[in-house]
Order: structure tokens, then C-alpha cells, then sequence
């Protein structure tokens, strides 16, 4: 996951010692935000006469119009708009360079991105208040992220306020491209281990597997008294997650995973039609309930000998609550 720097959370250094600063670390971003304050464009000439980072510009305005032509002008790397400032329908300028962005509110649904889909190539939800730093992250940001991919999986996602190392985490293993971080970055003693924590490492956490697991509805889940060869595939086939759930009344009885289909076809070369779908049941997956922490997610995850690529999540009577999937932190990781 790529860190966009919030340039404007530092208000003890000059701008471009700050942007030196960033360098020094190999900062993926410096986030501009815009507050319908044009005179903005003359720090972005700043940065971009000491640095060649590329720009990250946030732009809250009921006029966006107004900023194409400094736009023209000033080129940036991307360029995101606060879509609850808008008082009409705004076309975007083909002849603009750089990625084009919507800005979302928490309370903003997602699907209010269909109508700039075709224009905007990345959706930035933000958690808190824009433009006020140290807030506090929205747990239901965790919901949108996952709704958003769902409606528009071609898209990227960018999330901005209340980013620390333990959000990090998470935001990583849903598959969000780039975080906007200012406090967490500039409150440390160094830039460089907040950015490291921010990366790749995670701290002792208060948020529980609950609060971002992928929930049943969204999972490929059968019934056992629906189980055959034929459901199973179509299922893992349909859902894409390369595995299956199944379930007896809401109880997890196991998992089937693309592996264990393989291994079942190899198993019945000379007669496809001899293979039982319960002989390629895993009775016995990795689990982890869903009131435990990160920390505890990470004490099982550590304590398996082999790469997880999904865990199924249970409450305490043994009941599928959910699911966490590692292929997003992966490709979030390239």
C-alpha cells in the first residue's frame, strides 16, 4: 500500500524541509489539500521545484470548474474532488492529465460513484472531517471499502484520515492502494519507523476480526444438504475466492479450496464421476473467532507452517460469521 504524506499536518517545518524530509524516506505521495483556496498551487510549484514525488491534490470546492485551467497550468499526478461540495453535475475535461479522482463523505453512499465510474479512476473515502487533522478513523469505513470493490472492482481505493499503523493493517489486507497519513507521520520522534509501521509492520491492536472480516453475505457458503461436486465448483466459480464454505444450519463444517478440488480430480483420473464432494471437505481449517485482536490473528497466522491465503471466522458457538482474505494485502503489496 502506497502512503500519501499530508503536507499541511506539519506546521513546525518550512514546506520544503518538509518535502526534503519525506524524500529522505521515499514518501510514495505528497497529499495537497485544497479548500477552494487557488493560492494552494503556489506551494505545489514549490514541491515540484525541489522534489519529483509525485502530487496528491485534494481539492474541496462547489465550483471544481474553477480549477482546471490551474490545473492546465500545473500539472499533478492525481487530482481527487470532494463530491458533496459539487451544486451541479460536473463533466471532467478529457485534456486533464493525471488520475481523476471522487471524494467521498462517510455518510455518502458508494454507489454516488457510479455516475463519475467512467471518468474517475479512483474513489477517496474519507473518515473524518476534510482537512482537519488527528481525527479519529470510522470503524464503518472497513464496510465501504469492501462494498466499493464489490460495485466498481476496476477502481482503486484511497482512504484518508485517522491512518496508523494498526489501520494500516487492515486497510492493507482489504486491498487499499494508498492511505493518507498526517499526524501518525509527523507526531513520531523520525518519519522513517512510522512509515515502516505503516508499510509493512502492525502494533498492538484494539480493533477485533468482527470489525473488518468479510461478512457471510458476501461468501461462498453452501449447506451441506446442498453439497455436490457440481454446487461446489459453481460456487467457488461464482465468488472468485478460490475456495468454499460449508455449513450445517450456520454451523463451519469445513472448507473446500481450489487445492482440494485438484487433488480430488487427480485422486479420480480414470472416473470423474467416482468423486464425492465430502471426501474433499477440510474438516479441520485454520479458524479464528472474531472477538480476537490483530495481535491474536497474527499469533495464529504465525503459528502455521504454510502461506494462508483465507481464514474462515466463527463466534464462540462455533457459528461462520465471516471470513478474512489475504489476496488483496498481497496485490496491495506490488
Amino acid at each position: 500500500m502506497k502512503i500519501s504524506a499530508s503536507i499541511y499536518s506539519n506546521k513546525h517545518q518550512p514546506l520544503a524541509d518538509v518535502v526534503r524530509e519525506l524524500d529522505e524516506h521515499f514518501i510514495d505521495f505528497f497529499h495537497v489539500d485544497c479548500n477552494d483556496d487557488p493560492s494552494v498551487f503556489d506551494d505545489i510549484s514549490i514541491i515540484q521545484q525541489c522534489s519529483t514525488t509525485p502530487i496528491d491534490l485534494h481539492i474541496i470546492s462547489s465550483t471544481p470548474q474553477h480549477y482546471f485551467g490551474l490545473l492546465r497550468k500545473t500539472p499533478v499526478s492525481r487530482v481527487s474532488f470532494q463530491l458533496e461540495s459539487f451544486r451541479e453535475i460536473v463533466q471532467f475535461p478529457a485534456d486533464l492529465s493525471g488520475q481523476i479522482g471522487l471524494a467521498l463523505m462517510n455518510d455518502t453512499p458508494v454507489e454516488a460513484f457510479a455516475r463519475y465510474a467512467e471518468r474517475c479512476s479512483y474513489v477517496l473515502l474519507m473518515t473524518t472531517t476534510p482537512g482537519q487533522s488527528g481525527g479519529l478513523f470510522n470503524k464503518e469505513t472497513f464496510r465501504k471499502i469492501r462494498q466499493f470493490r464489490k460495485l466498481f472492482p476496476t477502481h482503486q481505493i484511497q482512504v484518508d484520515g485517522g491512518v496508523n499503523a494498526e489501520v494500516s493493517f487492515i486497510l492493507r489486507n482489504l486491498g487499499v492502494e494508498s492511505a493518507v497519513v498526517g499526524s501518525f507521520l509527523f507526531q513520531n520522534k523520525s518519519v522513517g519507523p512510522a512509515l515502516l509501521h505503516l508499510k509493512r509492520e502492525v502494533v498492538s491492536s484494539h480493533y477485533l476480526i468482527k470489525e473488518f472480516m468479510i461478512e457471510t453475505p458476501e461468501l461462498p457458503i453452501l449447506d451441506e444438504r446442498e453439497l455436490t461436486f457440481e454446487n461446489a465448483l459453481l460456487t467457488i466459480d461464482k465468488y472468485e475466492m478460490a475456495f468454499v464454505l460449508i455449513t450445517d444450519n450456520g454451523k463451519l463444517k469445513g472448507i473446500i479450496s481450489n487445492a482440494d478440488v485438484r487433488k480430488g480430480l487427480i485422486k479420480n483420473l480414470e472416473n470423474l464421476n467416482k468423486i464425492n464432494a465430502f471426501d474433499l471437505i477440510n474438516s479441520n481449517p485454520i479458524l479464528v473467532e472474531e472477538d480476537k485482536t490483530i495481535d491474536e490473528l497474527l499469533g495464529v497466522i504465525r503459528g502455521v507452517k504454510f502461506p494462508l491465503q483465507y481464514i474462515p471466522v466463527i463466534n464462540s458457538d462455533g457459528d461462520l460469521t465471516g471470513a478474512l482474505t489475504f489476496t488483496q494485502m498481497i496485490k496491495a503489496e506490488t
